[in-house]
């Protein structure tokens, strides 16, 4: 199975569609209620409901998940039955296949029920109609680049006695997000020698985003949440509080993590652990949800509804 424990859980829907063509006379018996294995709608319904709730047990490769809906219509044409199946959660994967097999599933249980009234009967697709939710929905456009800066704190690092693995993993996720990093600084762990290349990078050149890595534990020279205090216009504890909570999920150390976000002038500045591993999962949690940060900053828009 596809390696999902990385992702996030948001809110997911899926409308699937499957059309069977039959006869007039089949048509007619559904109306008048005279099919003898009774009604195929409502036992199709019933069939598609189970089938979306157990798609994990049919198709090898799809995730168990929460149904927290299953909807199933039905439009009885006078050739043909039109099933209609939507199927929501949240949950890390999306419910396309739920739907798709909760409408083949509704069709083939009307071709069961029918299949003694109409040999001419013929399941003639079955497709997806819509789906939303995921990452996907969260990424907005820009028009522009943007730029941003990653520092390094640690001591080990800056003195040479240990190779940096955490900055250049997030140079290497924002380059692959389509931001510019335009500067890569490793310093020692001291409150004055942050504030200042952070003040550099939002106050002289700009920077968009500015991530930080180091510093955000208990050690006596774990001082990056203290640098914060005054630096920052505006706190967003949010951010920091969805790193924490995404980590705690995975590991519970992150709740000893004391990073903190904020703005300052039209930067976004977050901080991140230390860890590569701490890293490598807040990037996973942020993106690409937190860029529609700058829209707001420039203009205040607000994404649409989910």
């Amino acid at each position: 199975m596809f390696d999902i424990s990385r992702k996030i859980f948001t809110a997911r829907q899926a409308t699937a569609e499957a059309t069977l063509t039959i006869a007039a006379s089949t048509r007619d018996a559904i109306a008048r209620g005279q099919v003898p294995k009774g009604d195929p709608l409502s036992v199709a319904r019933v069939a598609a409901i189970q089938a979306a709730k157990n798609t994990s047990q049919i198709i090898p490769y799809c995730h168990p998940l929460p149904t927290e809906y299953a909807g199933v219509e039905f439009e009885v044409g006078e050739k043909s039955i039109r099933v209609q199946a939507t199927i929501k959660t949240t949950y890390k994967t999306g419910v396309e296949v739920e739907a798709l097999t909760a409408a083949s599933v509704a069709a083939l249980t009307l071709y069961d029920m029918l299949k003694m009234l109409d040999d001419t009967m013929e399941i003639q697709s079955v497709r997806l109609i819509s789906k939303k939710g995921g990452k996907g929905d969260f990424r907005d456009n820009f028009d522009r680049e943007l730029s941003a800066a990653v520092l390094v704190m640690s001591d080990t690092v800056s003195s040479g006695q240990k190779e940096d693995r955490s900055g250049r993993l997030i140079v290497d996720r924002l380059q692959h997000e389509g931001l510019r990093v335009e500067e890569y600084q490793v310093i020692p762990d001291d409150t004055d020698a942050i504030r200042r290349a952070l003040e550099r990078f939002a106050d002289e050149l700009h920077l968009d985003l500015i991530v930080t890595t180091g510093g955000t534990g208990f050690s006596p020279r774990d001082t990056t949440p203290e640098a914060m205090n005054g630096l920052f216009d505006r706190e967003i504890p949010g951010i920091a509080e969805a790193l924490r909570a995404y980590g705690q999920e995975r590991t519970p150390y992150s709740m000893l993590s004391r990073g903190r976000s904020g703005i300052r002038g039209n930067s976004l500045i977050i901080n991140l652990p230390g860890s590569s591993n701490g890293v490598s999962e807040s990037l996973d949690m942020l993106f690409p949800a937190i860029l529609h940060a700058f829209p707001m900053l420039w203009g205040g828009k607000h994404p649409p509804e989910h």
